[in-house]
């Protein structure tokens, strides 16, 4: 499908896309679950975790945002504040081993000498840095944080991932 529209940021070309704003309007609703008062009664029985974790692998895998996707769902299986924050820990390592492993076996196949040329290997070493310091942080402040901030926290965020998509930033 050809672009919604192309626009110009300064020096930045920026693209909205069909499918760009489809998910965009589907993280905007995910994050309106976690913001909006009347939503935050909607709850999952323990038992839909599979189904929820199906539905944020597909649409994340779609969009490559499914921890932000999990996390919403999660919050809603009535899980305790440190019982939800290992089941997302745990997810994101089960999700992130897998998918170095396929991405993996690829890019060694195909694309070690792009990556080397075009010093990508700093962009891999900034990421796991970063989810890391993340990690560390999140402990940190854990026993500080209330289950309520960290449900306002994932839905800001949200909004605002979808507010990128929506508008060609991402």
């Amino acid at each position: 499908m050809p672009p919604i529209i192309h626009y110009n940021l300064g020096a930045h070309l920026f693209t909205i896309t069909w499918l760009k704003s489809a998910i965009a309007m589907l993280t905007m609703g995910f994050s309106m679950a976690e913001l909006c008062p009347g939503l935050k009664k909607l709850s999952f029985q323990p038992r839909d975790i599979p189904i929820g974790g199906i539905i944020s692998g597909f649409f994340g895998g779609l969009s490559g945002h499914q921890g932000a996707l999990r996390t919403a769902f999660l919050l809603r299986t009535g899980l305790n504040k440190e019982p939800l924050i290992g089941a997302m820990i745990l997810s994101a390592i089960v999700v992130d081993i897998s998918r170095m492993l396929v991405y993996g076996a690829t890019f060694f196949a195909r694309d070690f000498k792009v990556m080397q040329a075009e010093d990508g290997f700093g962009l891999v070493t900034a990421g796991t840095l970063a989810a890391f310091l993340g990690t560390f942080c999140a402990s940190r402040f854990l026993k500080k944080m209330t289950l309520h901030s960290v449900q306002t926290l994932v839905g800001v965020l949200l909004l605002l991932l979808a507010v990128a998509l929506g508008i060609g930033l991402l």
